[in-house]
């Protein structure tokens, strides 16, 4: 059989699935008794915010959608369009009510480009029930949809998809005859199927343009070679893909769960998943700078005293990198997390800074003691500032029973240290140190 690849639509537009029942991976949302089918089943369509990574099948479902329901059908994309565009889409969907009695459903792809005041745009039409609006975005959107918009809308939230999905998707699309490749007599080897899975990386828009290019790449070798048609290799998959590329957006969703993940990790004492979500970003594009802000803060908030020597080690971290820069300084940021993993926990030094600024909040600029005041004029002593202050070093072991809070809030006690790593020490001094000022307070009303 001649090899004669599709010179159509592309493979990837080509296998959109048609029907609800063609969608796979997304049984959360698709399944029996799951909501869209109960909202189809009633004739109901709210406006909804699809919200899920690239190519998990968030404007195919939004057309399955449109095409259920009988209404006109507006496709329209944040990237290309603005406010002007979208004043024609509501001239447009008025005249189809007036006229044909009929909904308009207007779709916005990447609905997270639009800013406030193009938002702002269409709310009142969505308001109104002029159109029902579908939008889809890849960020979260209660970061990028403005929050009246937001209140209306139902956010339906689509997953990457899992393998087993990709490798049914992928198979169909090599052996379907009318809109795949199994007119050309190619297949593809297990190894071959595993890795185009792993580059798609839960894309199933990504695979199948890869799939389409390895199949061409066939192509182009069996008339060189005058062959017959063979299965597509690993080799031809490696060099149609080129290079993979991580989902990442670093200033949206992605960006805060990876340093979330991170942070838990370490906190948890695991130094392997710390170093996963660390590479993970890095390979990604992050700024390795904002990742050693990150650690300079995690070593105060989560270790503390437990190990004074952490904050230390991340200051030390960042100088590292700024000497080094990519890749070197890669592993002086590694060797920090490590660090951070391993060390003892505590996060009483957190809690002290929430005790203290809800009580401060509470009792407002309370005077400081008179004993703790500084006196270097005449007036100030004659006001009694500095009266009856003790000088620590003159005392036994420099420990002298005077309070240094304001009266309202002298048995209070901030800072509570834990009983692991250093901060054990601490602990142990702070109890051996109340005793004796306790005695001293006792003898001293006696």
């Amino acid at each position: 059989m001649a090899f004669t690849p599709h010179n159509r639509q592309p493979l990837a537009e080509r296998m959109r699935p048609q029907s609800l029942q063609e969608i796979r991976g997304q049984d959360d949302l698709l399944g029996s008794g799951k909501l869209l089918n109960s909202m189809l089943d009633a004739g109901t369509l709210p406006s909804l915010i699809l919200w899920g990574p690239p190519g998990s099948g968030k404007t195919t479902l939004a057309r399955i959608l449109a095409r259920s329901t009988a209404a006109d059908f507006v496709f329209f994309s944040a990237v290309l369009s603005g406010v002007k565009e979208v004043r024609k889409v509501v001239a447009r969907a008025q005249s189809v009510k007036e006229k044909e009695q009929r909904g308009t459903i207007f779709f916005i792809d990447e609905i997270h480009r639009f800013n406030k005041s193009q938002q702002d745009a269409f709310l009142p039409h969505v308001e109104s029930g002029l159109f029902t609006l579908i939008g889809a975005t890849t960020e979260n959107p209660s970061f990028q949809v403005i929050a009246p918009l937001l209140s209306r809308c139902r956010v339906l939230t689509l997953k990457s998809l899992v393998p087993e999905a990709l490798a049914e998707i992928f198979t169909r699309a090599l052996t379907d005859t009318e809109k795949g490749l199994g007119g050309l007599g190619l297949s593809l080897e297990e190894k071959g199927l595993e890795l185009l899975i792993n580059l798609a990386d839960g894309d199933a828009r990504k695979g199948l343009n890869t799939l389409e290019i390895s199949a061409a790449l066939v192509g182009q070798r069996l008339k060189k070679e005058s062959g017959s048609p063979e299965s597509i290799s690993c080799d031809d998959i490696k060099e149609a893909c080129q290079q993979t590329s991580l989902r990442y957006d670093k200033a949206g969703e992605e960006h805060f769960n990876s340093i979330s993940a991170m942070h838990k990790s370490l906190r948890d004492s695991d130094p392997d998943g710390s170093l996963y979500w660390l590479y993970r970003m890095l390979e990604a594009g992050e700024d390795p700078l904002y990742i050693c802000r990150r650690l300079i803060r995690f070593a105060s908030e989560d270790i503390g005293l437990a190990d004074p020597q952490a904050l230390v080690y991340t200051i030390s971290c960042r100088d590292a990198y700024h000497t080094l820069g990519l890749p070197e300084g890669k592993l002086a940021i590694a060797q920090a997390v490590v660090y951070l993993a391993t060390a003892p926990k505590s996060n009483s030094l957190y809690s002290s800074e929430k005790q203290l600024l809800r009580s401060i909040k509470q009792t407002g600029s309370l005077p400081v003691p008179l004993h703790l005041r500084n006196a270097p004029t005449t007036l100030m002593k004659n006001l009694d500032y500095g009266k009856g202050y003790k000088y620590a070093h003159d005392a036994d072991q420099a420990l002298v029973a005077q309070d240094h809070l304001p009266p309202e809030l002298c048995k209070k006690q901030f800072y509570e240290p834990s009983t692991r790593g250093y901060e054990a020490t601490i602990k142990d001094r702070l109890q051996k140190w109340r005793v004796i000022l306790q005695k001293r307070k006792n003898n001293a009303k006696t």
